[in-house]
């Protein structure tokens, strides 16, 4: 009998002919791309933001942590740009939890948000997880999707600063503003 294989190889990617393409260019779905792929994207698509957008400032990443030691305990991990703060993910540990954690990850993101210039601030979370914690810190919802089985997907955004002053520094400070 023969035995299954335990190894987690990354099968080869699929190419198939695209309409479109010259025959010297393999379209690949990739179930396991390499890292290196991935971290292509966004470096080729602000090359050509930057062409459309001359001057703009990058992506920043962001990130708050609570540390045991060495360990996180709790984290926020999230990036700024163009006015805004994107929150990608947002956990404490369990015994944390209900504590202030959770929201002082999130005061101190919108702290660093506001140093940075930014105005607004969305993330995304599913109807299982947060939803009323973010709403407690001002968030509104903008989106929803279905996530089956039978979740959502919301969509949430949040005003930093007023509009008024934020047109008030931008307009008082143009130029020396970092910002996102």
């Amino acid at each position: 009998m023969a035995q299954k294989s335990s190894s987690f190889a990354k099968p080869p990617p699929r190419h198939s002919p695209s309409p479109g393409l010259l025959p010297r260019y393999q379209l690949a779905v990739e179930d396991q791309p390499d890292e290196a792929a991935l971290e292509f994207l966004p470096h080729a698509l602000e090359r050509f933001n930057e062409s459309r957008w001359p001057l703009h400032q990058p992506w920043r990443p962001l990130g708050v942590f609570v540390r045991d030691t060495r360990t996180i305990v709790a984290g926020l991990a999230g990036e700024t740009y163009g006015g805004w703060l994107f929150i990608k993910y947002l956990w404490v540990r369990d015994d944390l939890r209900g504590g202030g954690v959770g929201r002082e990850l999130m005061v101190q993101a919108e702290r660093r948000a506001l140093d940075r210039g930014c105005h607004s601030a969305w993330l995304d979370t599913f109807s299982f997880q947060a939803r009323g914690f973010y709403k407690k810190l001002g968030y509104e919802e903008f989106g929803r999707l279905d996530y089956p089985p039978d979740h959502k997907r919301h969509f949430m955004r949040k005003r930093l600063v007023s509009t008024r002053s934020q047109d008030d520094r931008v307009s008082a400070t143009f130029g020396s503003i970092e910002e996102c």
